[in-house]
């Protein structure tokens, strides 16, 4: 179907995409993550043979907000939202609508079986892990199965929706309804199929809108409004998706304006009111926004992460604290080693080290951007803490290539951490920036 073969509300909507993208930095951001995860989904999106998901959308207006600010991101929610709902009545108008939204559901429910099951299954090894490095490393892959069932089943409720939908209009006009599916609405864990494809690590926001892609891409869950002022809202009056699932999704200043001072006492109503609100959370089965409160917990100052780890703790919510140390991890690096510092302060070193050691997950190119721009603003400790953790638990090979931004001047700085650690470190490093081409 070529353009002018499209119906008017698709066309108007792929117009008004092409033009939203055009103002925005595609190199970074929301955009970024999707050209990178699904580049076939967007070009689909912007030529008009798919609609994307709102929450697509909503993220892609929160990069706006970053570039032209929170009013002018506002006032395009609402048109935004009204081309949008538009162009996704007219595609479920197309003959076969309900099929392929039949199809696309029974793909979403294997993959929340999928996710249903692998949570069960990395449950149980976190019951049975014997070293805490096993541990960490399964708290992560714990946080992406949820964060993927989370999503298939937001997902599963989008797509029943619009089928809904469907049968309705048919029924107005006067038609009999198509064929009730027959499918489960909530599966309990059951084996995956025996013919699961690969996985790709992370979000993957655009699927489903390729047939032959079958990862979730559910609208993500957010946490309820409330009065502290310092959970953010985004200009659509939703939370902003945060964390390492989520990296380079919202940038964040190297260097942020300093907040004002707070009290001892304002930190602690501040994080006795959250763990509130977890708690309820928790106890009502709301596990999306509960993990969405945590996400955006997650951004708080550094001074509170000591206070909010005794609180979760004392009130039985460990796991959760686990999750908000994941959340952190995805700060940028300067907030990241002033969150460490802050738990190593108060006694807490062991969390220190972990907030550290989760947060270098990262590509090594943007650990050295990291390093640059620390040690360009004079922040040599905060530049040298990121970087000895780096050095001290990534494998040589890959730690070799954080020094591309710069050779000259991070090849210095990787070699003296690895030196700190061992001379068989630095050798290994050394070896492997030499076959990088990087060192000679």
């Amino acid at each position: 179907m070529t353009v002018d073969q499209l119906p008017g509300r698709v066309r108007e909507f792929a117009s008004y995409l092409n033009g939203l993208l055009a103002r925005l930095d595609q190199g970074g951001g929301w955009c970024a993550v999707f050209w990178q995860r699904d580049p076939d989904g967007m070009q689909a999106c912007l030529g008009g043979r798919e609609v994307p998901p709102w929450d697509v959308v909503e993220a892609l207006l929160q990069d706006l907000a970053t570039v032209h600010g929170t009013e002018a991101a506002a006032r395009e929610a609402e048109q935004a939202r009204r081309l949008h709902a538009d162009a996704l009545a007219a595609f479920d108008n197309r003959p076969g609508a309900r099929q392929d939204l039949s199809d696309r559901l029974d793909v979403t429910l294997r993959e929340q079986r999928y996710a249903a099951e692998r949570l069960a299954q990395l449950g149980r090894a976190l019951d049975s892990a014997h070293s805490r490095e096993q541990a960490e490393a399964l708290h992560i892959d714990l946080a992406w199965a949820r964060d993927d069932h989370e999503r298939a089943s937001a997902r599963c409720a989008e797509l029943r929706a619009r089928m809904a939908r469907l049968e309705h209009r048919a029924e107005r006009a006067g038609r009999p309804p198509a064929e009730t599916l027959t499918v489960t609405p909530e599966p309990a864990p059951a084996p995956a199929p025996a013919k699961q494809r690969k996985r790709r690590r992370g979000s993957a926001r655009f699927a489903g809108l390729a047939e032959d892609e079958a990862a979730p891409g559910a609208v993500p869950q957010v946490a309820p409004r409330t009065a502290d002022a310092s959970l953010p809202e985004t200009a659509t009056g939703r939370r902003t998706p945060r964390g390492a699932r989520f990296a380079g999704a919202v940038e964040a200043p190297a260097r942020p304006e300093p907040a004002p001072a707070e009290s001892d006492e304002e930190s602690g109503r501040a994080v006795a009111a959250a763990v509130e609100m977890l708690e309820r959370l928790r106890a009502e089965g709301r596990t999306g926004e509960a993990h969405a409160l945590l996400a955006e917990v997650a951004l708080w100052p550094a001074a509170r992460f000591p206070l909010l780890a005794d609180a979760l703790q004392r009130t039985g919510l460990g796991a959760d604290w686990a999750t908000l140390l994941w959340e952190a991890a995805s700060l940028p690096p300067a907030r990241l080693v002033a969150a460490a510092d802050a738990l190593t302060a108060a006694g807490r070193t062991d969390d220190g080290r972990q907030i550290l050691r989760q947060g270098v997950a990262r590509p090594a190119p943007e650990i050295g951007e990291a390093v640059l721009a620390l040690d360009t603003e004079g922040r040599h400790r905060e530049a040298r803490a990121l970087l000895d953790t780096y050095v001290q638990v990534r494998p040589p090979e890959e730690t070799a290539h954080s020094a591309e931004p710069d050779p000259q001047r991070l090849v210095p700085l990787l070699l003296r951490s690895a030196q700190q650690i061992s001379d068989q470190r630095h050798w290994d490093l050394l070896h492997a920036l030499r076959v990088a081409g990087l060192a000679s």
